[in-house]
């Protein structure tokens, strides 16, 4: 399996997805996304496709942590979550664009889920 293939597996996975789900304003879809080295979250309201909130492993925040990649990603999911709280926010649909929920991402999701956010 090339790593074009895999890519192309996870983008038909994604779009299954995202038939399914959509973000609105009571409660807006959590999007993660995961490269190699840095993972990133984002709040979005779909219907009126404008993102409420993001952050990623790469804010100064985060980055001056030290750890695994997933002991980071549970710190970006707090900062998602506070960011949210923030903004009146305490339900979202879960969008795991595509990975495996498993590792870096349910890391991630557990850390929003100790924060405070509904999914």
């Amino acid at each position: 399996m090339t790593a074009n293939d895999k890519f192309e597996r996870r983008i038909r996975i994604k779009k299954g997805i995202r038939k399914k789900i959509s973000g609105t304003a009571e409660r807006p879809r959590l999007s993660v996304f995961r490269s190699n080295k840095e993972i990133y979250a984002q709040v979005i309201n779909d219907l009126e496709a404008v993102t409420i909130v993001g952050t990623s492993s790469r804010v100064k925040v985060i980055a001056g942590q030290s750890g695994t990649k997933s002991e980071i990603s549970h710190l970006v999911g707090l900062e998602i979550a506070r960011l949210a709280k923030e903004k009146g926010i305490d339900t979202v649909v879960f969008d795991r664009n595509g990975f495996n929920y498993h590792g870096r991402l349910k890391a991630l999701a557990d850390g929003a889920r100790a924060g405070g956010l509904i999914f």
